[in-house]
């Protein structure tokens, strides 16, 4: 019979200190040693999500380090998702699914329930696993938040998880985020910080060993590494605050230029993480109408808040640049929200999504899109089935991408598809998907991840190319080979934390 995991939990001083990458890092190791390890995180707030392969909707971050850890993401990994939506509500998905929308009251009200699933689905973890790697959020420290906690110190003591504490020197004053994280702390939660991390570090380590023994000594605590700043990791971020140090300037002379609108509520950015490494290819988020003039492609990405988004894209000016676009015969591509914006109209009789009964869309693909109370969240296998600026034809090879969202889309009888989903959830089906406009320069999809196909990746970039008469015969083409990151990102952080000293704090011996 199978023993309980054991438990270690990463928190932080705050947020975007780099605990999921350092959970992921983690996971990555644990793995390579040999260990059945599972990550965890009891409530995530973000619009990066992904589908565990039978359907359940979760956290982007958890579902990349299960992928670290060489497993599948399952549900009970984030069995809390909270998914921001403009007027300070949030939709809420509880195991998986959409459980309704709800302010912080309605929220907090349902604490007794939300606590059941935590603690359930951590111990059907802890009954198939090793060792689970638990993520914490924002900051254990917030005083008046404390008696609310479900993610940070509530999770630590129902779990008996031993906690790293980590910091973010890049962001500078990592000594008053680490010193006074723990002096906040009540003495019973301070016990369990069995040591501190020292993240995104540019330079010597050695520079910093004076400032090792300044928190070794205030703390009470061994610093267990000192981490350094990864350039250009190909792996998901958690959420949209990692677009504050995304380039926003115009393309360098020779190469693409792909902008990527910054709607307020965009989700699943991360569809555009393989364009981004890409050589000769310049990904910008624009949040300017202007920015989106003179590019190579134009692409409007997904959003949680569809409605509001197409009306702040047609106030700020965004949708007449893109009718300019579509006039000019440059390319628009949009991924799911972004499709639906791009249509004839859309249709919320329920009023799931807004106020407005009917909205009506940019007007460049002949689809109308009705929205419903039941969420589709699927992995789906495609094929394409016409000729557009990511296709040169039906494609013999599946691929592969997921879709979440809550809009049906109907094509009229003129209107092209730009794919065929053959299989949901492993299960076969027949159905098309999204549009193509008649000069193949406007696409639609309501599929996620189409990018990490190599296929259409590389076909895009080189009809782009074509178009602007750029030679990209010796550019080297990537592959989506995420393996090699997260080994890249082990390897790194492997050799800058005390990883058998974190073996022992955790109980793996």
């Amino acid at each position: 019979m199978r023993t309980r995991a054991r438990t270690l939990m990463i928190q932080g001083t705050a947020s975007s200190v780099g605990k999921s990458l350092l959970v992921t890092a983690l996971c990555r190791i644990f793995h390579q040693n040999g260990i059945h390890v599972a990550p965890f995180k009891a409530q995530n707030m973000a619009l990066n999500s992904a589908v565990t392969p039978d359907g359940f909707e979760i956290g982007r971050a958890q579902a990349v380090q299960a992928e670290a850890a060489g497993i599948a993401p399952a549900v009970e990994m984030n069995p809390i998702l909270l998914k921001p939506e403009p007027g300070m509500r949030s939709q809420i998905v509880l195991m998986g699914r959409v459980a309704g929308t709800m302010n912080w009251g309605e929220y907090h009200s349902r604490r007794e329930e939300t606590t059941k699933i935590i603690a359930s689905a951590l111990e059907a973890l802890r009954s198939r696993y090793d060792l689970i790697l638990i993520e914490g959020a924002g900051s254990p420290a917030e005083v008046n938040l404390r008696h609310q906690d479900l993610v940070n110190m509530h999770v630590a003591r129902l779990a008996e998880a031993p906690v790293l504490l980590a910091g973010d020197i890049d962001r500078g004053g990592v000594f008053a985020q680490l010193v006074g994280t723990m002096d906040l702390l009540d003495a019973e939660d301070r016990t369990r910080v069995a040591g501190l991390i020292v993240n995104k570090f540019r330079g010597e380590p050695d520079l910093f060993a004076s400032g090792v023994e300044f928190l070794e000594r205030r703390c009470g605590v061994p610093v267990l590494g000192v981490v350094p700043f990864i350039e250009r990791l190909r792996i998901a971020d958690e959420d949209s605050v990692a677009l504050q140090d995304r380039p926003r300037n115009r393309r360098n002379a020779g190469s693409l230029d792909i902008a990527v609108i910054k709607l307020p509520s965009i989700s699943n950015y991360d569809d555009f993480l393989p364009l981004e490494h890409e050589a000769g290819v310049s990904v910008r988020f624009a949040d300017d109408a202007a920015d989106i003039e003179d590019t190579d492609l134009v692409i409007i990405p997904g959003s949680k808040s569809t409605v509001h988004d197409l009306d702040w894209m047609k106030s700020h000016g965004f949708a007449r640049a893109i009718v300019k676009c579509a006039a000019t015969y440059r390319p628009v591509l949009g991924i799911c929200g972004g499709c639906q914006m791009l249509g004839d109209r859309i249709d919320d009789p329920e009023r799931i999504e807004s106020q407005d009964a009917t909205v009506e869309g940019i007007g460049l693909l002949g689809i109308v899109t009705r929205f419903e109370a039941a969420k589709r969240t699927t992995q789906v296998r495609a094929h394409a089935v016409g000729e557009s600026i990511l296709t040169v034809g039906p494609s013999a090879e599946p691929l592969g991408g997921y879709e979440i969202h809550m809009g049906r889309v109907a094509r009229n009888e003129r209107t092209k598809a730009a794919f065929r989903i053959v299989a949901r959830n492993g299960l076969d089906v027949d159905e098309l998907d999204g549009a193509v406009s008649t000069s193949g320069m406007i696409v639609g999809t309501m599929i996620h991840g189409i990018f990490e196909n190599d296929s259409i990746r590389r076909k895009l970039l080189r009809t782009l190319a074509e178009r602007r008469g750029l030679d990209r015969s010796n550019v080297p083409e990537t592959a989506t080979a995420r393996d090699a990151e997260y080994d890249r990102l082990a390897d790194e952080v492997r050799v800058s934390l005390d990883v058998a000293a974190i073996r022992r704090i955790a109980g793996i011996a």
